[in-house]
Order: structure tokens, then C-alpha cells, then sequence
């Protein structure tokens, strides 16, 4: 609405704003509606501020029952692969017999 009293405001002295319901005048609903860019053309244009870079540091910290944590462990070496890939991890050389001895997904 208010764009429309922008643009419209050097007639103001000639005419009379009349509202009229929705229902009745219909076609007037979907122009009103409109919107224009926020763009320098848009009578009523507001310029965006840049969002302030705001730097984010977090360090976070898990504490999980021994309990827990063990029994994902355990789970884990009933995995063939998981195994092998565990082994491999922590030689310093490869082991192309590990390597081939991993199913193929």
C-alpha cells in the first residue's frame, strides 16, 4: 500500500482514497500484491546492510560412558573389514595381502 501512496501522492489534492474490500473489487487484489525488487527504482527501497562476518570458534566436548564407548569397540573387531582396515592404518607400510583380503562392497 504504501508504494502506492507514493506513487500516487502529487495527485493527492485531485482525488479521494476510497478502500474497498477485497471481495468486492477483486481485480485491484492481485496489483497490489505485487512486489517490486528491492532495487534504487523501488520508491520504497531499503538498503540491505551486509551481514556482519561474526568469526565462530567452538571446541566441543563429548563425554561418553567408558561402558559405552567399549562396547562400540568390541562391535567393531567382529567386522572383517573394519579389522583389516584398522591394520593397515596403523602399519607404516602396505600390505597388499591386507588390501586384497578386504571384501569387495
Amino acid at each position: 500500500m504504501l508504494r502506492w501512496q507514493i506513487a500516487i501522492q502529487e495527485y493527492r489534492s485531485n482525488m479521494t482514497i476510497v478502500h474497498k474490500d477485497g471481495n468486492v473489487h477483486k481485480n485491484a487484489a492481485g496489483l497490489s500484491r505485487l512486489q517490486l525488487p528491492n532495487d534504487i527504482n523501488n520508491p520504497t527501497y531499503v538498503p540491505e546492510e551486509a551481514s556482519p562476518q561474526i568469526p565462530t570458534e567452538g571446541i566441543s566436548v563429548t563425554d561418553l560412558n567408558s561402558t559405552f564407548l567399549e562396547e562400540v569397540r568390541n562391535s567393531y573387531t567382529q567386522v572383517k573389514n573394519f579389522t583389516i582396515l584398522c591394520q593397515l592404518i596403523n602399519k607404516d607400510c602396505k600390505d597388499n595381502s591386507l588390501i586384497h583380503a578386504l571384501d569387495e562392497v
